[in-house]
């Protein structure tokens, strides 16, 4: 093959020898300048340390939502005070999480968007993430307890178990005035003074009669004309049945005995004449203290007893405002937990007889009337005349 034109032959030696190549151009003294082999390697170690920075987020943000070790539903209290190291072991302490770099890391990085950490008694859910425990305790969710009041309970009993619910915190310093306070549940978080669910048992009363007075009868008895005394008959009424379908029919009872100048003779008025309020009396009511002189006694004194015998619940302050339109002056235990009324003294007499014969078999101690009894019967006649006083007959319904 003839040899390319413009190029002149080579010799068989030469041909044997390599090319000379070009060597490779030198940097410029600007590139080869100090400050620029410093900038690059800045940029360098910028450009590893956010991919480092990137990888690290993108794997923090997985294990912050994958699901944590909780086996089960878990309530844990952070102590006020506490800073983000703290509620961290505490958390790994009681089983919540299992990553407290994780976490800590996670809240710093929050915190600086204006995230806070709250103190208090929190539930976490389970197998909560770090994201769901983060979001639990920046949002307070906190553990919501509930005291619940039974109606009927006296004021000393309330505060007793008031002392009694761990969750409270700080002394009573006086038992609140008998049916002053609302039965009711009311919801408090942990750490929540006693003094302070008292003082809403309080506001909830006041609130509650006075839209119940508002709307009270025109025809109570002229005993019953201010709101003190209706919350008076209302706690005879909530002592003597637990039954809301009752609950009128008793009160019209007390308001026409009232009216009659009949004395009342509840049973319940004569135990707490007896205890001074500190609750039931653990016997059967005794024949002599049914005789036995009290201020609360219905059974020697007229009209209604000085005060509450216990704190009613908006119910019985209702039934007690507009209690039913009836004649009715008696009324005994049907045997099933509910009562028998009556207009008469022989028709009453009938609805004892047949309570007697249901109790048949069932003798109580001598001396004693059994502790559930209904209210001796009486005839109406005028005020300035002896009331009789029968043997007293059991009464179902009626809470001690």
């Amino acid at each position: 093959m003839p040899p390319p034109i413009g190029k002149p032959p080579r010799s068989p030696r030469a041909a044997l020898e390599p090319e000379k190549v070009p060597g490779p151009r030198r940097a410029s003294a600007r590139a080869r300048h100090p400050m620029v082999v410093f900038g690059n390697a800045i940029f360098t170690l910028l450009v590893i340390i956010t991919v480092a920075i990137g990888g690290g987020l993108f794997i923090g943000k997985q294990k912050f939502d994958q699901p944590g070790p909780l086996s089960d539903d878990k309530i844990v209290n952070i102590p006020s005070g506490y800073g983000v190291k703290d509620i961290s072991d505490l958390l790994q302490r009681e089983g919540v999480i299992d990553q407290p770099y994780v976490f800590f890391g996670g809240v710093m990085v929050l915190k600086a968007r204006g995230l806070t950490l709250k103190h208090g008694e929190y539930k976490f859910v389970k197998h909560a993430s770090l994201s769901d425990v983060v979001e639990t305790l920046s949002e307070g969710k906190v553990v919501q307890h509930a005291f619940t009041v039974p109606e009927g309970l006296t004021s000393e009993q309330i505060v007793q178990r008031l002392l009694e619910t761990d969750a409270l915190s700080g002394q009573i310093k006086e038992i609140p005035r008998e049916g002053s306070l609302l039965p009711e549940t009311y919801k408090f978080t942990r750490g929540m003074s006693r003094e302070q669910i008292l003082g809403r048992m309080e506001q909830a009363q006041k609130r509650v009669l006075q839209e119940v007075w508002a709307r009270r009868s025109s025809d109570l008895p002229s005993q019953v004309q201010t709101p003190e005394q209706l919350v008076t008959l209302a706690s005879l009424v909530e002592k003597e049945t637990s039954r809301d379908d009752e609950r009128t029919r008793v009160a019209a009872v007390f308001v026409n005995r009232l009216k009659a100048k009949m004395r009342l003779q509840s049973d319940p008025t004569i135990i707490y004449g007896l205890t001074g309020g500190k609750g039931a009396l653990g016997r059967p009511i005794m024949k002599s203290e049914i005789e036995q002189a009290t201020p609360y006694n219905t059974y020697t004194i007229e009209g209604l007893p000085p005060g509450p015998i216990a704190n009613p619940g908006r119910a019985s302050l209702e039934a007690a405002a507009n209690p039913a339109r009836t004649k009715e002056l008696y009324f005994v235990a049907d045997g099933t937990g509910g009562h028998v009324f009556s207009d008469s003294y022989a028709e009453h007499q009938k609805n004892v007889a047949k309570l007697r014969a249901i109790e048949r078999g069932a003798a109580a101690p001598a001396g004693t009337v059994p502790a559930d009894v209904a209210k001796p019967v009486e005839t109406p006649k005028p005020p300035e005349a002896a009331k009789p006083v029968e043997p007293a007959k059991p009464k179902s319904g009626a809470r001690r």
